[in-house]
């Protein structure tokens, strides 16, 4: 299966092994901020909350998230990237996710967010949308 994020690389050599726990319970941290941007659109295209809750800066971070079964995302575009590499403490992304209605597949429509991210220890976390349209 090739991974949501758009990687052109196959799910469990791209964003699986960030969103599954490893032995321990402990899990790999994406390496840069776009590296994060990515597993999260996957977790949005896969359903997975617990892992968008655990990536969100606690500063930003909502105490639940409910997510929109008839939202099926299936595109996402990086169209820009600030900082955010290895070395970096806060990035920017700037991406377009594309989705559609799980309930009539010919209603599509997408999303652009310029989104912040800063690195706490070895982890990226997502801070707050800077832009959405």
């Amino acid at each position: 299966m090739r991974c949501p994020c758009q990687s052109g690389e196959h799910f469990e050599s791209c964003c699986a092994k960030y969103l599954a726990a490893t032995v321990g319970g402990q899990r790999s941290f994406p390496p840069t901020a776009e590296a994060l941007m990515r597993s999260r659109f996957s977790a949005f295209a896969l359903g997975d909350a617990g892992y968008l809750l655990h990536t969100w800066h606690p500063s930003t971070r909502p105490e639940s998230l409910e997510l929109d079964p008839d939202q099926q995302w299936y595109l996402l575009e990086i169209l820009d990237t600030r900082q955010g590499g290895y070395f970096d403490q806060e990035g920017v992304v700037t991406f377009r996710a594309h989705y559609r209605s799980a309930a009539n597949r010919k209603i599509k429509d997408s999303l652009t967010e310029t989104s912040s991210f800063v690195r706490d220890g070895k982890q990226w976390l997502y801070g707050d949308a800077l832009e959405f349209h």
